[in-house]
């Protein structure tokens, strides 16, 4: 299932991984408050296990005033999932949800749109990123492209994402080529980062663009659902089908 929200605002802040993260949290309450606390709490701590769906926002005709966008058109929010619970559920929420408060920030929801999926059918597909793809080492290092530890992150966070959703992971591993990436540092304001480092940004390097996965082709399908790399849920990893094969 894959989800268009248009919104109307005046101002929307540069560093939005945290409201894009309030829209779909008072999306889901608005929906099912009990699905929304066993989604995002645990033994009322905060549930880490990683989220079965990923989304982008694109900002149409703006101009940047310091940190701010200061929009002329609308919000764009890209969210894709593969899992129908959450879908109906974040849907039904949107379509109830008639205003969003964030801080000093206030959107209205135009409307809301399902965007016909692509269905992959071969073991080639090439992706491009609505939102940066991000990998990270156990280390917490965020990885260039060209890293040898690269595609091994990449193979072990997308396993541990497919099989939170469906209970097995990968059945193939998965062969990554980059077409045409490239890196973009994405500045997040982070309390929790901030606590531990007492710095106020953290900077993720991150890549976007087109690339080539050769996969199974169950596996490919709910990738591109899922979305791939770390950070899904804040803005990262969202994806569309260009192409099958490589060109």
């Amino acid at each position: 299932m894959i989800l268009k929200i248009d919104f109307e605002t005046k101002r929307f802040p540069c560093y939005y991984n945290a409201l894009g993260i309030s829209i779909i949290k008072e999306s889901l309450k608005a929906s099912d408050e009990e699905y929304y606390k066993k989604l995002y709490f645990y033994k009322e701590k905060s549930n880490k296990a990683t989220k079965n769906f990923s989304y982008s926002i694109f900002i149409k005709d703006y101009t940047i005033e310091n940190t701010e966008f200061i929009v002329n058109d609308r919000v764009t929010m890209y969210l894709s999932t593969p899992d129908l619970e959450f879908g109906l559920k974040i849907y039904n929420g949107f379509v109830k949800k008639k205003q969003y408060k964030y801080k000093e920030y206030e959107l209205k929801k135009i409307r809301v749109d399902l965007v016909k999926e692509k269905k992959i059918t071969k073991e080639q597909v090439i992706f491009k990123t609505l939102s940066p793809i991000c990998v990270k080492n156990k280390e917490g290092k965020f990885l260039d492209i060209d890293d040898n530890e690269y595609l091994k992150e990449l193979n072990y966070v997308t396993n541990m994402i497919l099989n939170n959703y469906r209970g097995y992971g990968l059945k193939r591993e998965l062969s990554f080529e980059s077409l045409d990436m490239k890196k973009v540092v994405v500045k997040e304001p982070l309390r929790e980062f901030k606590k531990v480092t007492n710095r106020e940004y953290q900077y993720v390097n991150a890549f976007k663009g087109k690339f080539a996965l050769i996969g199974d082709i169950e596996d490919l399908n709910d990738i591109y659902k899922l979305g791939i790399g770390f950070k899904r849920g804040q803005a990262f990893g969202n994806l569309d089908v260009v192409a099958e094969e490589v060109i």
